[in-house]
């Protein structure tokens, strides 16, 4: 793992899954989605603050873990979002969404669907997605 700091609410809300070029990578604790977040190892706080490598770098980690989630999962709709107003370290959300997730339409934020992860499914889902990584890399 890397040796740069991920906020306290991030560590709390997530579990970590394995460390990318620029970002690390963390499965969201909600189990009702298949739910990625990658926080990149910088000091800024906005996107548009990124370096033009560091821009390039997490829009190809976007890609792969929205790919890897799409191939694993086979979502109706991905959501991709960096929002940022809760916890001002610069996170991006990755999130398979169906029309039947309890949530849809709406926002994962606002629906009020929580599902927790037994740790055996939070360990299987964590190999998945991993596995599914490095096959695409």
């Amino acid at each position: 793992m890397r040796a740069f700091k991920i906020h306290p609410q991030i560590e709390a809300d997530s579990a970590y899954v394995m460390d990318l070029e620029l970002c690390q990578v963390r499965l969201h604790n909600n189990a009702a989605f298949p739910w990625l977040m990658l926080i990149p190892d910088t000091d800024v706080i906005e996107l548009v603050d990124l370096t033009e490598y560091q821009r390039q770098s997490l829009m190809q980690e976007i890609f792969l873990a929205s790919t890897a989630l799409r191939q694993l999962y086979s979502p109706l709709k991905l959501n991709v979002a960096s929002i940022g107003n809760a916890v001002s370290q610069i996170h991006v959300h990755v999130i398979a969404r169906y029309e039947d997730d309890g949530a849809w339409p709406r926002p994962v934020w606002y629906a009020g669907v929580e599902k927790v992860y037994s740790e055996q499914e939070r360990a299987q889902r964590i190999d998945e997605i991993r596995t599914q990584f490095l096959k695409l890399q």
